[in-house]
């Protein structure tokens, strides 16, 4: 390539790399190891903690890098998908990857990654293999931060992030998702997140099932490697929860004594993805020498935030944001919503969600509230595997909702604009939900005014 063809712009590199989806998904390591090497193995300079799951993985990486910020280390974050920008997720310190890092990164993988077309059997890298390869050099070049958190993309065992040796390998959990890829039962499922288990690195679990278990360990005793469960090795059990914030106690094989923190995000499995959290501090304090003082943990974990999680977007009217955006996700939001909403509350729901997903099983999830639910408003939203209105209409009839409780909105904007004017001087019982696709959530997101804690990002 002539000096020439290097991208000058920013938009230039981000539409190249948007353009290497037509190479689909293609697991397997070879592309990812043939650049690397070429590249004199940046990925073994950094420390990584490599988080796979799937759900919770998004919550316990930002629980990490809270922590460890909070305790003066520089954090490097790696984590899809993103919602509003593509850097965010590349981040240093919390800060996303600059435009110019990103541009110079993406003129030097790219000559490797036409090499790799050219000159091996293994075919051209795809897209998400080039941006794990750009955020390796951004973390093992331009930033070397003291330790990187690190979130696999699909699966594990062939994810393109599984080229690096962590300190510590995290399994938040096991659920059916991307199953065409990783196989349509738990135990195939928990054989490929197994595959980030590396010799003699330590396990952390959030998984609870005995036959996902028995995966993980007859993996790690091949690699010799110690595997830390949830409710056996430590635990964390909620106190209370009200919205906005929970308290829950911890306690831990590492530790002398229990501990009570705070979590200004709801939901019981946020207690399942703090403790997975804290397990893998307690390790890197045990065994790595890091250092980290009670009051930092306690502070991190309580500044913690996680966008479209439960997410306050407005306080009166009252509208939380939540990304339930599959049957796990969506049976979390339910049992939140029961033990958050308060007598008499009136609750609303709008959801969107993608083609693909399993949306009539989605909805019974919901079943459970439809009598504290007063309307369910569907809609679709700007996106390509967005579902119509009508389709989410008739999967939520399939999935055994009222007619009469269930109402198509052709455009949410508007909707939400009318919502807002009309309850502005409404009482505080009313409730609205909007949830679903992540993409979706991203979209309301953008459409409230930016939360105070982000205005400084």
């Amino acid at each position: 390539m002539h000096a020439e063809e290097r991208f000058v712009e920013y938009k230039q590199a981000l539409d190249w790399l948007h353009g290497l989806l037509r190479f689909g998904q293609r697991p397997g390591l070879e592309r990812m190891q043939w650049v690397l090497g070429e590249l004199g193995n940046p990925e073994r300079r950094v420390p990584f903690i490599h988080v796979a799951g799937t759900n919770g993985k998004g919550s316990t990486c930002a629980f990490l890098t809270q922590m460890l910020m909070e305790a003066g280390y520089s954090v490097g974050t790696f984590t899809s998908p993103y919602l509003i920008d593509f850097r965010e997720r590349i981040r240093y310190n919390g800060s996303m990857i600059e435009e110019e890092d990103l541009l110079q990164l993406a003129n030097e993988v790219r000559v490797l990654v036409e090499r790799c077309e050219k000159e091996t059997e293994f075919g051209s890298p795809t897209e998400f293999e080039v941006i794990t390869l750009i955020a390796i050099l951004y973390f093992a070049r331009v930033k070397l931060p003291a330790v990187v958190v690190w979130e696999t993309g699909l699966g594990g065992r062939l994810d393109s992030t599984n080229v690096v040796i962590p300190l510590v390998s995290v399994i938040t959990n096991i659920g059916l998702d991307h199953t065409s890829v990783l196989g349509d039962n738990l135990v195939d499922i928990a054989g490929e997140k197994a595959g980030i288990i590396k010799p003699g690195v330590p396990v952390v679990t959030g998984e609870r099932r005995a036959e996902v278990l028995a995966v993980f360990h007859e993996k790690a005793k091949q690699t010799r490697s110690t595997v830390y469960e949830i409710g056996n090795h430590f635990a964390g059990e909620q106190v209370e929860e009200k919205l906005g914030e929970q308290q829950f106690r911890y306690r831990s094989r590492l530790r002398r004594n229990e501990e009570t923190y705070r979590l200004t995000m709801n939901g019981i499995h946020q207690t399942d993805n703090a403790s997975i959290a804290l397990m893998t501090i307690d390790i890197l304090r045990n065994y790595f020498s890091f250092l980290l003082e009670d009051e930092e943990i306690f502070r991190g974990l309580q500044q913690t935030r996680w966008p479209g999680r439960l997410e306050i977007v407005s306080p009166r009217p009252l509208v939380i944001l939540d990304g339930a955006h599959n049957q796990e996700g969506m049976e979390a939001l339910a049992g939140s919503l029961e033990r958050l909403l308060p007598e008499g509350a009136r609750l609303h729901l709008l959801f969107s969600g993608l083609a693909d997903k399993p949306l009539s099983q989605m909805a019974e999830t919901l079943l459970p509230l439809q009598s504290r639910i007063e309307s369910l408003y569907v809609t679709t939203f700007d996106f390509p595997r967005a579902a119509e209105s009508e389709m989410l209409h008739d999967a939520f009839h399939t999935g055994g909702w009222e007619a009469e409780k269930l109402e198509a909105v052709p455009d949410w904007r508007a909707f939400l604009l009318s919502w807002m004017r009309e309850k502005q001087s409404a009482k505080a019982d009313d409730w609205l939900v909007v949830c679903g696709s992540l993409y979706f959530i991203a979209q309301v997101r953008a459409f409230f005014p930016t939360t105070v804690e982000e205005a400084g990002e």
